[in-house]
């Protein structure tokens, strides 16, 4: 969910068309302003870097997924858009640019572009097998797509939640959804985490969508904090994204681990905090995350900014190494 939530009107339409959309970078080597220092906690930034276009409908990032080749990604912007695209890296290996970004309108069950953003507000996003899963809120729902065929083509299916909608906050819904791995205990399913949907006591509605341990789960809400996105390390163990956005604190970003053997149906599960940074830090309203591997054969955090189509604020990619 955007931080500041504004309506846009699209044209309704059949099929769908894709534009290319060319972006430019400004590199910065620093996360914390007015310091060198590289090691955070578990993390160690790599380098980070700001986007711009002249398409007006770059931004809004909600969510990313990165290809296996660790470069091509698939994101979803809060508009109801597809955004594909390549990262690039300099001589050192850092973050350097995108590349060949494409931008297409989703589709919804009847082939047509909905007129309302509130019909085609994509939060969530998941690649496996041939096929792309996406969480909506407001109108709540996954809906699956072919991998090829996404861009200009309507869904091919959808997948039951299993938390009931009228639990679901109409800003603060299905935010996180993430692909286990395939030698977890939980066999490869799809995970949901809530934004800001909670229990009775408290806590954030989840669920495992698929599987033996099918059902659902809370996750424990801390105070200022929602869940904005989510993904799994190797070992099973699952990272969140986290968003604070009060006039009282400014604007945060922290990242949370849980431990994967904790996630079962009926637990409530909290975990460690591996990252917090506040407004001395490079972050904006920090809305996407994956995990990557890379050459050196390292764990990476990429985690990408939704602007809101603001003047305001910034689209930002960061790319974090995970020191255990």
């Amino acid at each position: 969910m955007a931080a500041v939530m504004a309506v846009t009107l699209f044209p309704v339409s059949i099929g769908a068309s894709t534009i290319d959309v060319p972006v430019s970078v400004r590199q910065f080597s620093g996360f914390e302003v007015g310091t060198s220092a590289k090691r955070f906690g578990k993390l160690e930034f790599i380098g980070g870097m700001v986007m711009s276009s002249p398409e007006k409908l770059f931004g809004a990032i909600s969510s990313i997924r990165f290809r296996p080749n660790g470069e091509d990604f698939v994101a979803v912007l809060d508009t109801g858009h597809w955004l594909t695209g390549r990262v690039t890296r300099d001589a050192v290996g850092a973050l350097s640019g995108v590349a060949e970004t494409r931008i297409a309108p989703m589709l919804d069950m009847s082939g047509r572009e909905p007129p309302r953003k509130m019909d085609m507000d994509a939060e969530g996003l998941a690649l496996r097998n041939g096929k792309v899963f996406v969480s909506y809120e407001q109108r709540h729902r996954i809906d699956i797509y072919a991998d090829p065929g996404f861009l200009s083509a309507k869904p091919v299916g959808r997948l039951p939640h299993l938390i009931p909608n009228d639990e679901l906050r109409h800003n603060g819904g299905l935010e996180t959804l993430a692909v286990s791995p395939s030698a977890s205990p939980l066999g490869g399913a799809l995970v949901v985490v809530a934004e800001k949907s909670i229990d009775a006591d408290g806590n954030l509605l989840a669920a495992i969508l698929e599987g033996p341990l099918k059902g659902t789960f809370a996750v424990t809400h801390h105070p200022s904090f929602d869940v904005t996105d989510g993904a799994f390390l190797p070992n099973g163990d699952l990272l969140l994204l986290e968003r604070r956005f009060n006039f009282a604190e400014g604007v945060g970003m922290r990242i949370r681990r849980l431990r994967g053997a904790d996630i079962r149906p009926g637990a409530v599960v909290d975990g460690e905090i591996l990252l917090e940074a506040g407004m001395a830090y490079q972050i904006d309203n920090m809305e996407g995350m994956d995990i990557v591997k890379d050459a050196d054969g390292s764990t990476r955090l990429i985690i990408v900014s939704d602007d809101n189509h603001s003047f305001l604020q910034r689209n930002l990619m960061l790319e974090f190494k995970l020191v255990e």
